[in-house]
């Protein structure tokens, strides 16, 4: 497919997984933002589901400014056991739809598509792309005094080791444990947060990292922020949980500032959410859940 690209060429790419415009060497930064948008343009953000409004929301609280449009791809959802082909073809398709609303950057806020399709992303966007799991494991690592973490993330994700390659990075003596928890995804979807069913699920899905003692927990899908209060109960206080939502904003927020493309503080940001088929429970669990305020719900038809 053809993609709008509205920013000028020439990128290259960033060690924390996103893609940055190059500046001319030499020569002083123009005042780039003198004739100020009366809308200025917003940050995309797709996910595969719900999960990504954790994104969102966290972006929401973090830079009240800037307008938010948000894409689930619910037509699709999980990504998390879909090929590796298909998610780099899914996110291009999703990233099409961002582009047609004019997005100054794209928040790539689903875990899986991060691990998998953020370098074809920035090979063919204008555009600055950033993921989640970088921002994730920085935390992780900042978190941790023992050096033991786990990661719970799709099938995908685990298996890609995207977030083990990170830490490591980080801290090449870190102990990283995986586990791909794949029942998770679906049963947020369905809006079953607080479920006996789902804790059932989690306590056997966590089961090797109580064994393991680790100190720290990285919640490596977005959507599984939803479930931190039920993972608590298996976890305990003494385990920290590493929200990849919330580090993923901070890192936004220093991006905006990098690349002199944050919205004026006085401007009043608005969230716009769309999805590519319609979803019963997401206007119920964002607004629960997330004390989440979406509005009207659009639809978008991909493109193939």
């Amino acid at each position: 497919m053809s993609l709008p690209l509205p920013r000028p060429p020439q990128t290259k790419s960033q060690p924390d997984g996103r893609s940055r415009q190059s500046k001319q060497e030499g020569k002083s930064e123009p005042n780039r933002r003198s004739a100020v948008p009366a809308n200025p343009p917003p940050i995309g953000v797709f996910d595969s589901g719900i999960g990504g409004l954790t994104v969102a929301s966290a972006l929401r609280n973090l830079l009240p400014a800037e307008n938010i449009f948000y894409i689930g791809d619910t037509a699709r959802v999980p990504y998390g056991g879909k090929s590796q082909q298909t998610i780099e073809r899914y996110s291009v398709e999703i990233t099409g739809l961002l582009l047609a609303e004019q997005a100054k950057m794209i928040v790539v806020a689903c875990n899986t598509a991060s691990a998998l399709a953020i370098p074809r992303l920035q090979e063919i966007l204008k555009v600055p792309v950033i993921g989640v799991i970088e921002p994730g494991a920085k935390a992780a690592v900042e978190a941790s005094l023992t050096g033991r973490i786990g990661v719970i993330g799709t099938r995908a994700t685990v298996y890609s080791r995207a977030y083990e390659r990170a830490i490591q990075a980080l801290n090449p003596e870190a102990q990283v444990i995986s586990q791909a928890c794949p029942m998770l995804v679906p049963l947020i979807e369905e809006g079953w947060l607080d479920d006996p069913i789902t804790d059932q699920i989690i306590r056997r899905y966590l089961a090797k990292f109580i064994k393991a003692n680790i100190d720290t927990l990285v919640l490596g899908c977005t959507h599984y922020p939803l479930l931190s209060n039920a993972i608590r109960k298996f976890t305990g206080s003494h385990v920290n949980l590493v929200d990849s939502a919330q580090n993923c904003a901070v890192a936004v927020k220093k991006l905006l500032a990098e690349d002199a493309i944050a919205a004026p503080k006085k401007n009043i940001g608005k969230l716009r959410v769309a999805l590519t088929d319609k979803s019963d429970g997401f206007l119920r669990v964002a607004e629960e859940a997330l004390a989440l305020q979406v509005g009207d719900i659009e639809v978008r038809t991909v493109q193939k």
